[in-house]
């Protein structure tokens, strides 16, 4: 039983309870309820600045005109926002340390001040530190406010002050609520901290960017309770070691949760990747046993990616599988399809699968692919080159229909491909130059892919009995 003055809340997805449980009984998580006091928040700066109560108005009488977008320099990051800033929004940005959540927001903090004032409230760096991030970012303008501050009273009556075109706060879990008596990061000061921003944006229609941390699971800290408050949730993408970063909606009111962002960390910080199909493939690799070109769709955009497979022999009892950028489940499924399907032995050898850049491929449309990626690996023959691969495939080892094909081939085309393997049944409204194979099971998309006109042991994509 809690003391009085006092509940207890769940970490992961924010719900009270009065008493405490080894179990939410909420969201059924373990070992997530937290004992903390309840304070009556004070009226502050904020409470005095309240404006008069809203009016119902007819949706017939409103215009998205009176409401426009604010675009950014950068079209990876209008793709992810969809289409721009929107006024009033609440944004949340997370990933992992050093991915580089900081300089993404400092680059757009620049871009925004080139035509409106921007209020930048830093919780973990003094404002000499964030000078210094800014010079090295180019990031310097006049427009361009600083304000190094962990009092959620004092953050939010800056922003009312300056009345920016932006507000970024850096990070949501340095904020406090002087109302709370609560640590910085906890669940409740996370959430409160949270709510009173975003009727803050709501309220004046100035969009206001939060920063987040991530937990060792890859997930936002804090109550899942905040994913649900804010307008649009971006994760920032990558290894640190690696020259690519994503940058991906996973929740956005105002646009598309299927885009994508692609910059390339430097050392002036992030840029921009206008064609990422030419940045994702090298060419001097496709003549390389295991190496195979994707024709993949993030949103509504094609991308040329390159996949490549090692298939090592190995004495162990249990070969080891490991993919990065491809489901894991997804390439157990695959190559137990390519056993099956296609007579191929695979259970003394050792599988690891990389899609290069460090993007992830979540579509089905990479099965085949992927699975002529392994076979090419195992009987050292590479595709011929030009070639790219589309495909679903089935546990029976038919090639089904992918969406969107015709855009896949115009960026095959583009980047001038010459050949192409795709499902049959759906044929493209246009070639786009390229010399198509309509595929209807693994065994024509082997011959097709190693040029050959009869794979021994198939003849129609099933194993002989």
């Amino acid at each position: 039983m809690a003391r009085p003055g006092t509940v207890f809340m769940c970490s992961e997805c924010g719900g009270e309870s009065l008493r405490w449980a080894g179990q939410c009984p909420h969201c059924k998580a373990w070992n997530t309820l937290s004992e903390f006091k309840v304070v009556e928040p004070k009226r502050g700066r904020a409470a005095a600045a309240q404006t008069e109560p809203s009016r119902a108005v007819p949706l017939t009488e409103l215009r998205a005109d009176d409401a426009p977008r604010l675009a950014l320099e950068w079209n990876e990051l209008n793709r992810v926002l969809g289409g721009g800033i929107v006024p009033g929004s609440l944004v949340l940005i997370g990933g992992e340390p050093g991915v580089g959540k900081s300089t993404l927001v400092m680059h757009l903090a620049r871009q925004v001040a080139t035509r409106a004032r921007v209020l930048y409230a830093s919780g973990e760096e003094s404002a000499q530190q964030l000078l210094l991030r800014a010079n090295r970012l180019d990031a310097v303008h006049e427009r361009l406010l600083v304000l190094a501050e962990t009092d959620l009273e004092s953050v939010l009556a800056a922003i009312r002050e300056a009345a920016p075109g932006v507000a970024i706060v850096d990070s949501i879990q340095t904020l406090t609520d002087p109302g709370l008596e609560a640590a910085a990061g906890t669940v409740s000061q996370v959430r409160e901290c949270a709510a009173r921003l975003m009727r803050l944006a709501k309220e004046t229609g100035i969009p206001v960017f939060l920063v987040g941390h991530v937990t060792k699971e890859g997930s936002l800290a804090g109550p899942r309770v905040l994913e649900h408050m804010v307008d649009t949730v971006l994760y920032l993408e990558g290894d640190r070691q690696q020259e690519f970063r994503i940058l991906r909606a996973t929740k956005n009111r105002f646009g598309s949760t299927d885009e994508i962002g692609i910059f390339a960390m430097g050392g002036a910080g992030l840029e921009e990747v206008a064609d990422p199909s030419a940045s994702l493939v090298s060419n001097s690799s496709l003549t390389t046993s295991g190496t195979v070109v994707l024709a993949a769709v993030e949103g509504t955009r094609p991308l040329l990616v390159e996949l490549q497979s090692l298939v090592a022999k190995t004495n162990v009892p249990m070969p080891r599988r490991s993919a990065n950028g491809i489901d894991l489940n997804r390439l157990h499924m695959i190559v137990a399809i390519v056993e099956n399907r296609a007579g191929t032995p695979l259970g003394g050898s050792e599988i690891y699968v990389n899609v290069a850049g460090g993007l992830r491929i979540e579509e089905t449309a990479a099965d085949l692919g992927l699975a002529l990626s392994i076979l090419s690996n195992h009987r050292e023959t590479p595709l011929p080159g030009k070639t790219i691969v589309v495909g679903e495939l089935g546990l029976t080892g038919e090639v089904r229909r992918v969406p969107q094909l015709d855009r896949r081939l115009e960026e095959a085309a583009r980047r001038g491909f010459a050949r192409a393997i795709i499902p049959s049944g759906t044929p493209p409204g246009r070639n786009f130059g390229l010399e198509l194979f309509e595929v209807r099971n693994l065994a024509e998309a082997i011959s097709a892919a190693f040029l050959t006109h009869s794979v021994p042991g198939l003849s129609s994509g099933f194993k002989d009995s």
